[in-house]
């Protein structure tokens, strides 16, 4: 059996369906199943899917690899989100989990990747380890097989995040775009069950996904941002696929960057509470300014929210989070989780609208304006490309000298008056990718733009 194709990539493994295959699926379930065997670790096995045609007959074939290696299986009754099964691990003491899930992908590909047992994402030395372990399912004798049992993993997760957010959300009216994916009836129904009144959009199982991929970004989510901004919400709320990143839209500003939802949410969870925020390379410094106000720290991680959970593990982090929209808090598993998160974003609008705390805080530590653009680079390359680019660092980027140099993921250029511009390797895609954040959208194109010009002759 040819498994090369398999790499557990920045989340698990992604590939079209015509790759993504029962048998190296279940290659996958094998090398999972030695991984345990070998770190000798006891519990069961949740495995868990989400809404794509194919998902549970993968689940399926995973729980009969597991199963025939010893593991009992905990196969969840519907498909659902990747938090609930990242929360499952932790909260019934299971060995890890697998999850089989593309995420906000389009419909003909799917995934699966391994979460630990502490629910939190796998680091490298754990995937590297599954990657070495893979070869054809290897049952052992019928009589040495462990069972596979169908569980509720909703309403534990439900009763979890309204202890851990405990808000009212009495009066408030939130509009939720499922996109067609694995939150439908679970983010809504957990926002319905704390008081709110919820305006659904897309909250049927569609195997197409309505044509666009379950991907929470503006222009996917044209409809929720009518929805809210004619009235109809008061905020406007949307998952991906696996719900595990969220989306919100304000009456004021629409599709709300998922850095000022970061900044905004930080804040007000400091307004009772304290700790420091981590957040990723590429995620705004407005989240330092308000820490700074209010005597906290900030831990800078690459991108990847493997490396934001580790650190939230390592310095107890009120929060942590990245600009892809990915965020937890302290008190919950350390995986990003948009169902909880989603309860958190309700109870903070109901507090303050987000529109005013962010006006407020622009007007407190200066506007931000984030960007990003791609150059196309093949995968072999990046590596020299980066390499390379120790060699170009300029002087100054769009009439602003070089201040410093972050060499965390990638080259972030700090520059004098607080902008910066962060070139790194895409993790996922065969390309580089180029950030930039400033106080307008003038001064980041131009960023962008000089950011274009550095990296398009090195590749």
């Amino acid at each position: 059996m040819d498994t090369d194709p398999i790499n557990f990539g920045t989340d698990g493994w992604r590939a079209t369906l015509d790759t993504f295959t029962d048998e190296r699926v279940r290659a996958v379930g094998q090398a999972v199943a030695d991984y345990l065997s070998e770190a000798e670790e006891a519990g069961p096995v949740v495995v868990g899917y989400d809404a794509r045609p194919t998902s549970e007959g993968f689940a399926e074939s995973l729980a009969e690899v597991l199963a025939g290696n010893g593991f009992d299986v905990l196969l969840p009754e519907r498909d659902c989100p990747t938090p609930l099964v990242a929360h499952a691990v932790v909260e019934r003491g299971a060995a890890g989990a697998m999850m089989v899930t593309a995420s906000h992908n389009p419909p003909e590909y799917n995934g699966v990747k391994f979460i630990p047992d502490d629910g939190a994402p796998a680091l490298p030395e754990v995937t590297e380890r599954i990657e070495a372990n893979l070869r054809a399912a290897d049952p052992k004798t019928t009589d040495e097989w462990g069972d596979v049992e169908r569980v509720d993993l909703v309403a534990s997760h439900a009763e979890h995040a309204r202890d851990l957010v405990g808000a009212d959300l009495s009066g408030l009216t939130v509009a939720y775009d499922a996109m067609h994916g694995s939150g439908r009836g679970v983010t809504d129904a957990l926002l319905e069950s704390m008081g709110a009144e919820v305006v659904r959009l897309r909250t049927e199982r569609d195997e197409a996904f309505g044509g666009s991929p379950p991907e929470p970004s503006a222009e996917n989510l044209r409809e929720l941002v009518e929805r809210v901004q004619s009235g109809d919400a008061d905020i406007g709320v949307a998952n991906d696929g696996d719900s595990d990143r969220l989306a919100i839209v304000t009456p004021e500003r629409g599709f709300l960057d998922e850095n000022l939802f970061f900044a905004a949410t930080y804040d007000s969870m400091l307004d009772d509470r304290s700790g420091p925020a981590v957040r990723t390379v590429s995620t705004t410094f407005l989240i330092d300014r308000i820490a700074e106000d209010h005597g906290e720290q900030v831990y800078e991680t690459p991108v990847g929210f493997k490396w934001v959970a580790q650190a939230i593990g390592e310095h107890d982090a009120l929060v942590g989070g990245e600009e892809s929209g990915g965020f937890t808090i302290r008190g919950h598993v350390r995986e990003k989780d948009g169902v909880l998160m989603a309860l958190l974003a309700a109870a903070t609008e109901a507090e303050e609208p987000y529109d005013d705390r962010v006006d407020r805080l622009e007007a407190e530590h200066g506007r931000i304006v984030a960007d990003k653009i791609s150059v196309d680079c093949p995968d072999a390359e990046k590596e020299r490309v980066i390499d390379d680019l120790a060699d170009h660092i300029p002087d100054e980027v769009a009439g602003q000298a070089v201040a410093d140099v972050v060499t965390v993921d990638g080259f972030k250029l700090l520059l004098d008056d607080g902008s910066w511009m962060l070139v790194r390797p895409s993790g996922t895609e065969p390309k580089m990718r180029v950030y930039a954040e400033s106080s307008s959208e003038e001064r980041s194109r131009a960023i962008l733009a000089d950011g274009r010009e550095l990296v398009e002759p090195l590749v």
